[in-house]
């Protein structure tokens, strides 16, 4: 990226598991440098159907969906509980950054696909996010989500590599 270039939207999919800072901390240098809004983005992945039939053999399905809603709502609340103690941590670091230009949203789908999807609804300029395999060789073999959505994207992609 040239230094004419304005990175308006940033995507950041992360799976909130730990380890995962770097590549946050990443996403939030380049939406304090150039004063973006940034998309928090979780995906949730479909259950197999098998998992599903137990779960409707063993829970009424009228139950199974309140569950479905509480989870979503509670994490919601981890992810922006998240965001809120970065903050807290690292914003005497980037005191360019505005805890406002930040959205969280949930997804449920294939992780790769959907993060395509959700970075060409909000028109991302650059999509964000960690890669736990620690080899290229690795990345190449293993069909990861950074190298899926690598290869099917136009648009810019800045992969950090998480421990």
């Amino acid at each position: 990226m040239t230094s004419k270039t304005k990175i308006n939207k940033i995507l950041y999919a992360s799976d909130i598991e730990k380890g995962s800072r770097p590549a946050f901390r990443a996403a939030m240098s380049l939406c304090g440098k150039y004063e973006s809004e940034i998309t928090y983005l979780h995906i949730l992945e479909p259950l197999s159907s098998s998992a599903q039939n137990l779960i409707k053999n063993l829970v009424d399905t009228k139950d199974v969906e309140g569950i479905y809603q509480k989870s979503l709502i509670n994490l919601k609340a981890k992810i922006e509980d998240r965001i809120g103690h970065f903050f807290e941590q690292e914003i005497e670091f980037h005191d360019t950054l505005d805890v406002s230009k930040i959205k969280s949203r949930i997804e449920e789908g294939v992780a790769w696909e959907t993060i395509i999807k959700v970075a060409n609804e909000i028109d991302a300029d650059v999509i964000v996010m960690g890669t736990r395999t620690h080899s290229a060789v690795g990345q190449f073999f293993s069909g990861s989500t950074a190298n899926k959505v690598m290869l099917n994207t136009k648009r810019p992609l800045l992969i950090i590599p998480l421990k």
